[in-house]
């Protein structure tokens, strides 16, 4: 198709040639627009506004009480079966030293076990509650949410647990479990 003619009968010159490097800074460049990304917009799931017992049940979720008690349980729980399993590898569960050649019975494996189980959950179940409880007063104090936290409360945490055993222990504590923490959240978030 031909460009329509102008008022004096001449065509119309055609337009300028698009050139590359104007493309590009409305593509890449200091003139690009950004873009809100607002999923209504591209056919997401609409999102009705919250109700306030909503509103409410994640107001206790977020809460440092509930995060301590949920860590707390879920370290039981793990704690409890990483004892139940290391017991049920270990060779010496049930061994008796005054009767070395003696075989012991299912009973005192299982009571071994289950002792075993409930020392390693109770352990677990105080560092959890105490990593989230000194996690959740760091992002208070800061006001962020980052891994910073996460590092820090780890730190304390492992200081806390490891200066039980002197200084040198308490260093190397907040070390490893700083780094422990970093880890994780590296790889969680």
């Amino acid at each position: 198709a031909a460009p329509p003619p102008s008022a004096s009968g001449e065509p119309a010159p055609p337009p300028p040639p698009l050139q590359y490097s104007l493309l590009l800074q409305h593509l890449v460049g200091d003139k690009r627009q950004p873009r809100v990304w607002d999923p209504a917009v591209l056919g997401g799931i609409p999102c009705p506004p919250k109700s306030e017992e909503q509103k409410m049940v994640e107001r206790v979720m977020e809460s440092c009480p509930f995060k301590a008690a949920l860590a707390c349980v879920g370290g039981f729980v793990l704690g409890g079966a990483f004892g139940i399993f290391t017991a049920g590898i270990d060779t010496n569960v049930g061994f008796d030293p005054k009767d070395p050649y003696r075989t012991p019975t299912a009973k005192e494996v299982l009571k071994d076990m289950g002792q075993r189980g409930i020392s390693y959950a109770k352990n677990f179940a105080i560092v959890g509650a105490m990593f989230s409880c000194t996690e959740c007063v760091v992002e208070s104090y800061r006001g962020k949410s980052d891994w910073k936290n996460s590092v820090i409360s780890g730190c304390i945490t492992g200081g806390a647990i490891g200066f039980r055993a002197g200084l040198k222990a308490g260093v190397i504590g907040c070390g490893g479990f700083a780094a422990f923490s970093a880890a994780v959240d590296y790889y969680l978030r």
